[in-house]
């Protein structure tokens, strides 16, 4: 027997659901990044959302539910901007190429793109632990990816045979993070600003021929 076709009614419902639920994400996401945690309420997002309190738990069942859906599509957003990235470049690219590209791509994704991204960095600190364990599969499959990236570059002699791979990812990740505190994009882009920090992870802050120890 053939299935019955959907009404009109419900498809709408389905729909307006949908959009409302998008548009309480949207909003959370924006308060966290300006307001961080504990600054912003249910009872904030939904009057900014437009709608009832009430309404919210239609969707979500408590604040870290909500929270927690922001934080992992933050982290979508900026590994699949990423990998995106990453993935168009032709096949014979150097490992330098393939870090620029990847550093570029972050924070293309933190600064530009996306207040998922930015809430994520904001606030993954100041949430309880309980809520940040749930969060934790999808950072840790961006941080397995960085692993992935940094190992290449170090098979393709770009990083030192002896660098610890995770130690690297933190110190990099950790610094590109940081840029959303103080970025303005009125003294230069954000490619000029992923060049500089390329510059200081792979050639340092010393001469070529290493600085002075004034040392006898």
């Amino acid at each position: 027997m053939a299935r019955p076709e959907r009404t009109t009614e419900a498809t709408k419902a389905e729909s307006g659901a949908a959009e409302s639920r998008r548009r309480i994400l949207d909003v959370a996401a924006r308060l966290f990044r300006e307001q961080g945690y504990a600054g912003v309420s249910l009872r904030a997002i939904a009057a900014e959302a437009g709608m009832q309190a009430g309404s919210l738990y239609y969707h979500f069942d408590s604040k870290e539910d909500l929270v927690v859906e922001i934080l992992d599509e933050g982290i979508r957003t900026v590994h699949q901007g990423v990998a995106e990235a990453v993935g168009r470049l032709p096949t014979g690219a150097g490992g330098e190429a393939l870090l620029r590209t990847a550093i570029l791509a972050h924070l293309r994704s933190l600064l530009r793109l996306s207040d998922y991204s930015s809430a994520n960095v904001r606030i993954f600190g100041q949430i309880p632990e309980a809520v940040r364990q749930r969060s934790l599969p999808v950072r840790q499959a961006y941080d397995r990816y960085w692993d992935e990236l940094l190992a290449e570059a170090r098979g393709r002699g770009l990083l030192r045979a002896d660098a610890d791979l995770r130690t690297t990812r933190l110190l990099l990740i950790g610094a590109l993070n940081a840029s959303l505190e103080w970025f303005e994009p009125a003294r230069g882009g954000v490619e000029r600003l992923a060049g500089h920090y390329a510059d200081l992870i792979w050639r340092g802050l010393a001469p070529a021929a290493g600085p002075a120890t004034g040392r006898e």
